[in-house]
């Protein structure tokens, strides 16, 4: 097994969306999003021989906090032999960090929670991504949970996924959402709701972020930057990976989402509306249309995104919880994310976010 410096975004790609997890965020493209907002994008691939085991992109953070090397929702891995192949990895991470004058390297892998931690990594003190993902099955035959009942623990992938002939219908996804869902989707129809999606998001984008604003001051979420969106609807959209919806009621806006389309999947990524009219129900009918939209696609799944673990009061997907459930599905409880001290300089980061943690109640 050799690790090189990937230079084809087609096999990379190709590679990822034939796993049975796709994240976007290791897609390539994705990688053009954080170059272009100033975070350096590392691409390792492993092969053997001539053929792809797995994938590892890398973000170069420039943190206020620390300076670091982040590897959201990765490594992606097929390889049996997987502790060599890591430590052969991490090696490589370690060299890569050290150039750029990072104190440590951040894993977040999509990998099931009961997966052992890689050797040498501690937990660490925040989340990188989202760790427990509520995510739809549309296809009869669950693709994820086809092959077991959490997400795909390093070393077990097939490189295939599950066969796929059967897709759920419309009635049958109805069916499985709460009945307040229900009506609230049927409310905003009557109401006169009209879901579109957008064919200029370039330009409605500026719509997007003036929700957006008003739902930060609402919630009292820390946003994206706009720069980061607006970098992700201009490279996905134009490879037909990214939708941007808006809600339009007595023809003014009132909510908008961003969706991300890859490898089968369909991922809710971002989301805003307003509480000028707290009584149409706007967003229901926004994620009914998605979902729609995916099924026809003939993607397997709809994915969410993050919620609160259970019990969980002051977490910060805690406000749309009951929202993104009440659609039906499963949850998905990912590992912790790790970290690899490599600077004695990590160690005030540690603390800093330690702190950060407690102030927060999470």
């Amino acid at each position: 097994m050799k690790i090189y410096q990937a230079t084809d975004s087609q096999e990379w790609d190709e590679f990822l969306a034939s796993q049975p997890y796709s994240p976007f965020l290791q897609s390539w493209t994705m990688g053009e999003v954080y170059r272009d907002i100033g975070e350096e994008s590392v691409r390792l691939e492993m092969r053997d021989g001539n053929e792809i085991k797995g994938i590892c992109q890398a973000i170069v953070v420039n943190a206020k906090r620390g300076k670091h090397l982040a590897v959201p929702y990765g490594p992606v891995l097929t390889i049996n032999n997987q502790q060599s192949t890591i430590n052969c990895l991490l090696e490589e991470l370690k060299k890569t960090a050290k150039d750029h004058d990072c104190s440590f390297i951040r894993l977040s892998p999509f990998w099931s929670r009961t997966t052992p931690r890689i050797e040498g990594t501690k937990p660490s003190p925040l989340h990188l991504l989202a760790e427990h993902i509520w995510y739809l099955p549309l296809a009869t035959t669950d693709a994820c949970q086809s092959k077991q009942s959490s997400p795909l623990p390093v070393g077990e992938g097939s490189g295939e996924r599950a066969n796929k002939t059967t897709y759920k219908t419309e009635d049958e996804l109805m069916k499985n959402m709460r009945q307040n869902h229900r009506n609230l989707i049927r409310r905003a129809t009557k109401e006169g709701v009209e879901v579109v999606a957008s064919q200029n998001p370039t330009e409605d984008i500026k719509e997007f972020f003036r929700l957006y604003d008003e739902t930060r001051k609402r919630h009292h979420f820390v946003p994206y930057p706009n720069n980061f969106i607006t970098s992700q609807l201009k490279h996905f959209s134009t490879r037909n990976e990214a939708t941007l919806y808006l809600a339009k009621y007595q023809n003014e806006v009132i909510a908008a989402s961003v969706h991300m389309h890859f490898g089968g999947e369909t991922s809710y990524h971002h989301g805003a509306s307003t509480h000028k009219y707290p009584k149409i129900p706007a967003s229901y009918l926004l994620q009914w249309t998605a979902i729609k939209d995916a099924m026809k696609r003939g993607d397997h799944m709809y994915n969410f995104w993050g919620i609160a673990p259970e019990g969980a009061k002051k977490h910060p997907f805690h406000g749309v919880t009951l929202f993104k459930t009440g659609f039906g599905g499963e949850v998905m409880e990912l590992q912790h994310c790790s970290d690899l001290p490599l600077r004695p300089a990590y160690y005030a980061t540690r603390a800093f976010e330690t702190w950060r943690k407690w102030r927060r109640g999470f």
